[in-house]
């Protein structure tokens, strides 16, 4: 089963203690963010309304105590979407997101795998398909056993640093 619109805002907000994601993407192609990049790259202040609904989601998932987190996996130099990212996860982080950085510039890929994921309550599994070029293809619900995408999760976050403490290192 796919998830669009708001099917996929009611299953999202359908979980009971935690969603987390694996982004293994350098560039994540989506067209409402192309003019934010494009300012962004051209010096121009980050228009923080962008992700404002989003921030205002994490807010009221922590109101009511659950948890929203994220590992990306990535290498060095950063790409021109993740520098913008980076922008934006400075707020998502203020906002209550437990963003997490697995940096894998200097050291092999411990065992996680290349696709993206959302884990709901480590036992619902969405799948995120993209094209090359980061465009998104569909979210689809993963049917099987959600154990692997449980140890890939303690995985990445095992081995991955705080959001806060990457950006501190690394500049």
């Amino acid at each position: 089963m796919f998830l669009d619109g708001d099917d996929w805002r009611a299953y999202f907000d359908a979980m009971e203690h935690d969603a987390w994601r694996l982004e293994t993407r350098p560039v994540y192609t989506m067209p409402q963010e192309q003019e934010g990049i494009r300012r962004f790259l051209a010096g121009e202040p980050l228009d923080t309304g962008a992700t404002a609904v989003w921030k205002a989601r994490v807010r009221g998932y922590r109101e009511t105590g659950r948890r929203v987190g994220r590992v990306h996996v990535l290498t060095r130099p950063l790409t021109d979407y993740l520098r913008y990212e980076f922008a934006h996860y400075h707020h998502n982080v203020e906002a209550g997101e437990d963003v997490r950085i697995l940096d894998l510039s200097d050291r092999p890929n411990p065992g996680l795998p290349e696709q993206d994921f959302w884990l709901f309550d480590n036992r619902r599994v969405v799948l995120m398909n993209y094209r090359a070029d980061g465009t998104q293809i569909n979210r689809r619900i993963h049917d099987g056993d959600p154990a692997p995408y449980v140890a890939w999760k303690r995985l990445a976050v095992a081995e991955s640093v705080p959001f806060p403490e990457y950006v501190k290192d690394h500049g």
